[in-house]
C-alpha cells in the first residue's frame, strides 16, 4: 500500500435549506479542492456529518465524490457506525464504486473498553472491503474511544490484512511518533489537527486530514513546503496564521459548526447543519465575518490561493 501524502480535506456534506442532500455542487466543490492542490478527501466523517445521515444518503454522497476521483484526488470513505453490520454494508459499497480507501471510527455506543474489542470491530468492517486500504479513525474527543494506538497497530496488524494505518486526530504526539516508527515505519499515520500540523510533520506524518483544508489549503501547503525546506521560522509564521484563524473559528463553534459558514463566505454554499448540530444565527455569521476581515483572512487567503495556483 502506498502512503498518502499532502493535504486531505474533510469535506462538508452539502445540504439544501430543508436539510436534504445537495449533491449538485460536489463537482464544483471537487474542482476547487483540485485547484487548491488537495490530494484527497475523507468524506462522511465528523466534518461531513456522516453519523447524522442514513446509510442510503452516505452511499449517495460517496457515489458523487467517487465520480470526481482522480489519481491526484483520492476518495476515502468513512464508514463508521455503531453497528458493524451497517459499517460492512457501507464499506462493501465503497469498494464496489471504486473508492480509494475506507476509514472507520470506533463505535460510540457500548464503546470498546479494550484494544482487543476494538480490533475485532475493525476487523469485521475491513473484511467487507478487502481490496481497499483500511484506516482506523482515532478521534477520542468525538467517539469517546480512547485506547492506546501503538497497541492497536500491534494487534490489528496481525488480523486485518488490509490495514493501512490510522487517521490520528489526537493531541498525544508521543503516540503519533510511536505509531509512525512502528514496524520500520510501515504504517500510514495521517495527522488530524490543523492548528498543529507542524507538530505532526515533525513527528513523521506525511499526510494530514482536516476541515480547514477545505478553504485554506494553500496556507497549509506553505507550512509543508517550509518544513520540507528546513525553514522552520517561515513554517511557524504560516502556522501562526492558521492559529489566528482557528482561534476565531473555535469561538463560533469549531470546525463543523463554524466551518460551513466560511464555505458560504468564500462562495460555496454547503447549506445548514443537521440537528443536533447548531446553526449560527444571521447576526452571529455577520459578526463572524467581521472578525475574519479584521485579521485579514480573506485578503491573505486569496493571495495564497492565487500564488499557489500560479505555481
Amino acid at each position: 500500500m502506498q502512503k498518502l501524502k499532502g493535504l486531505i480535506a474533510a469535506p462538508f456534506t452539502p445540504m439544501n435549506a430543508d436539510g436534504s442532500l445537495n449533491l449538485r455542487i460536489i463537482p464544483q466543490y471537487a474542482a476547487k479542492l483540485k485547484k487548491d492542490g488537495v490530494s484527497g478527501v475523507f468524506i462522511c466523517g465528523t466534518t461531513g456529518e456522516g453519523m447524522l445521515m442514513s446509510a442510503e444518503e452516505r452511499m449517495a454522497v460517496a457515489e458523487s465524490w467517487v465520480k470526481e476521483q482522480t489519481p491526484d484526488l483520492k476518495v476515502i470513505v468513512h464508514v463508521g457506525t455503531t453497528a458493524y453490520v451497517q459499517s460492512k454494508e457501507l464499506a462493501a459499497h465503497a469498494e464496489k464504486i471504486g473508492a480509494y480507501a475506507v476509514g472507520c471510527m470506533g463505535p460510540v455506543f457500548l464503546k470498546p473498553e479494550r484494544v482487543d474489542e476494538l480490533v475485532l470491530f475493525c476487523a469485521e468492517v475491513a473484511s467487507a472491503a478487502p481490496e481497499l486500504p483500511f484506516y482506523y479513525y482515532h478521534i477520542p474527543t468525538v467517539s469517546g474511544v480512547c485506547l492506546p494506538m501503538p497497541e492497536f497497530l500491534k494487534k490489528a496488524g496481525n488480523v486485518i490484512p488490509n490495514l493501512a494505518g490510522i487517521k490520528f486526530t489526537h493531541h498525544n504526539m508521543m503516540e503519533l511518533l510511536q505509531c509512525s516508527q512502528m514496524d520500520g515505519g510501515k504504517w500510514d499515520i495521517l495527522h488530524g489537527f490543523d492548528e498543529v500540523l507542524l507538530c505532526g510533520l515533525s513527528m513523521g506524518a506525511k499526510a494530514a486530514v482536516g476541515s480547514t483544508y477545505n478553504y485554506i489549503a494553500p496556507l497549509y501547503q506553505q507550512i509543508i513546503d517550509s518544513f520540507q525546506n528546513g525553514d522552520m521560522d517561515t513554517a511557524r509564521h504560516y502556522q501562526s496564521q492558521s492559529v489566528k484563524f482557528i482561534e476565531i473559528l473555535i469561538r463560533y463553534g469549531g470546525g463543523v459548526i463554524g466551518g460551513k459558514p466560511v464555505m458560504k463566505m468564500i462562495g460555496l454554499d454547503c447549506g445548514p447543519l443537521r440537528v443536533p448540530a447548531r446553526n449560527l444565527s444571521d447576526e452571529e455569521v455577520k459578526q463572524y465575518e467581521r472578525e475574519l476581515k479584521e485579521i485579514g483572512f480573506f485578503e491573505w487567503n486569496e493571495k495564497l490561493t492565487v500564488a499557489s495556483r500560479e505555481s
